[in-house]
């Protein structure tokens, strides 16, 4: 159920962060966006933990989960968030189902997590899945030859800097779970050092929350920590107007709107639950079930965007998250 609620939220983020990132661009949204989340997550470890910052992280915890905001945050979001300027949420978050697999090799290369057999067919049929979104029959010139006209020939009817940054998105994600899996490893077993329980709730506490509950929320400000510095420096070096882009962002209200709901249901609320997610489950077992929503956004996209969605595009998401779900068989 929890892997499940994050692809409904994470299907409403992309529908606020694609009109936010088309409004104000994807780095200054990404900026606004981690520095709310750190206010949120501020408030909510000092709720459960007592104090407004991950308490009881050692040095490893913050190792692997600022590198786990490295891959998944800075380069993931970004590729992410350009994505969706470039071919729209519904299409961005398809390439998000190459985060299963992604996940899966990488725990099997970092954790030693078992793959089964049906694991190269899973990845397979997830990129055929893909394939059938974005692939389409070109029309030949009037003046090719008969045999030319019949045989149709498929091209790709996104930019390929759109599919690329696609592509770079999903495995950034894939990535970035497991390192933050071995984070929340390492976490623990620093709260067990400390001679505290995970059932256990501290004592300076305001709300009676487990540690273990409280843990993905810590976990998740060391990585947006991560995210707000690695966007910033990328905001101001890499761009010529930086400072005036990230001022006008704050002054648009509606994108600051679309960038506090994104903010909510993404890097406060979603991130959060999919690292419980990987906790309680199996890494790839967590992210087949979050890769539905490509599948979930597909008629909420159509009905806000007035996008026309062919039942090939929808026949091929159903086909990704499908070979996402046999991946882990």
């Amino acid at each position: 159920m929890i892997s499940i609620s994050v692809a409904l939220l994470w299907t409403v983020t992309a529908l606020f962060a694609e009109v936010a990132s088309k409004r104000i661009g994807s780095l200054p949204l990404n900026v606004c966006r981690m520095a709310m989340s750190l206010v949120a997550l501020a408030l909510t470890l000092w709720l459960t933990l007592g104090l407004p910052y991950p308490r009881y992280a050692d040095g490893a915890t913050w190792l692997w989960l600022l590198l786990s905001g490295v891959v998944g945050y800075v380069l993931g979001d970004y590729c992410l968030f350009k994505g969706y300027i470039l071919i729209g949420s519904r299409f961005g978050q398809l390439f998000m189902t190459l985060s299963a697999p992604t996940a899966a090799i990488t725990g099997f290369l970092l954790l030693g997590e078992r793959m089964g057999p049906l694991a190269l067919l899973g990845m397979v049929v997830t990129l055929v899945g893909i394939g059938m979104s974005v692939l389409s029959k070109g029309t030949p010139p009037p003046d090719s030859a008969a045999k030319d006209r019949e045989a149709a020939t498929w091209r790709l009817k996104l930019p390929i800097k759109g599919v690329l940054y696609g592509c770079g998105a999903g495995m950034g994600q894939g990535i970035g779970l497991v390192l933050s899996k071995i984070g929340l490893e390492h976490y623990s077993a620093s709260i067990v050092s400390h001679g505290l329980a995970l059932d256990s709730v501290p004592a300076e506490a305001v709300l009676n929350v487990p540690l273990s509950l409280s843990m993905p929320f810590a976990a998740t400000m060391i990585r947006a920590i991560m995210g707000i510095i690695g966007f910033s420096v990328a905001l101001l070096l890499f761009t010529k107007d930086g400072r005036q882009q990230l001022s006008h962002a704050v002054h648009d209200r509606k994108s600051m709107l679309c960038a506090f709901c994104s903010m909510l249901f993404g890097p406060f609320v979603g991130v959060s639950m999919s690292l419980l997610a990987t906790m309680y489950t199996n890494t790839g077992i967590a992210q087949t079930l979050m890769a539905l929503t490509p599948v979930f956004i597909i008629a909420p996209a159509a009905w806000l965007f007035h996008q026309r969605v062919s039942p090939r595009e929808v026949l091929g998401a159903i086909v990704s998250v499908a070979g996402v779900s046999l991946f882990f068989l």
